[in-house]
């Protein structure tokens, strides 16, 4: 592990560890803390692309699975209210979508590192963001995958109920998502000063 890269990897293992111990506590009737925690791995790993490059952004998304990794397999062994406090499924969701989704956000934004300074940051962040909801929740709730996990009833997560209360009639675990992902376009936005402020003081000069 080389200096360079120690950073980087404390504070993806950090947000990774306090991700899946927020998740456990709801925010409201469609959030857990964690949906606030979370996105910012897309900023550590953007921080890490734009200052030393692919390769070492790769480096630290492989770090931040493995405790990913580790912490769904402590996580399968603490028994909650309803069972394991992470299922099959939600390990898999989980580690499937963080694997996905941080390294399509390296390669979109190494692609678009040369254009304003924001654009790479913004679009990487928000496709990322995008396909990680989707697989995380598809794989972990959705009716259509029991086959994954037939002793998981996920039943509770496929009530047809209007969207976030107000919309279309929908699973639920669709309404969840998609609050999860408006969560993750607004700290897209806001992440733009941070990745700003530290990238300056890092790099005398912003490409």
């Amino acid at each position: 592990m080389t200096r360079t890269l120690l950073p980087g990897v404390l504070a993806m293992a950090a947000i990774v560890v306090a991700s899946n111990i927020l998740v456990q506590f709801l925010f409201g009737q469609w959030l857990t803390w964690g949906a606030f925690t979370y996105p910012f791995a897309f900023l550590v790993t953007d921080v890490m692309n734009r200052v030393y490059g692919v390769g070492p952004a790769r480096k630290v998304v492989a770090a931040g699975f493995v405790v990913g990794v580790i912490c769904s397999l402590i996580g399968t062994q603490i028994m909650g209210e309803f069972g394991p406090l992470v299922t099959l499924r939600i390990a898999l969701g989980s580690g499937l979508a963080f694997l996905t989704a941080q390294m399509l956000d390296v390669a979109i934004f190494n692609r678009l590192r040369e254009g304003k300074w924001w654009r790479a940051p913004l679009a990487s962040t928000l496709v990322g963001s995008s396909v990680d909801t989707a697989i995380f929740f598809f794989v972990a709730f959705s009716g259509a995958l029991t086959v994954l996990e037939p002793a998981n009833d996920v039943s509770w997560a496929n009530e047809t109920l209007p969207l976030l209360s107000v919309g279309p009639m929908v699973p639920l675990w669709v309404s969840l998502a998609f609050a999860d992902w408006l969560v993750k376009l607004s700290l897209a936005l806001l992440a733009l000063a941070p990745f700003r402020l530290i990238v300056g003081r890092l790099i005398p000069r912003v490409a």
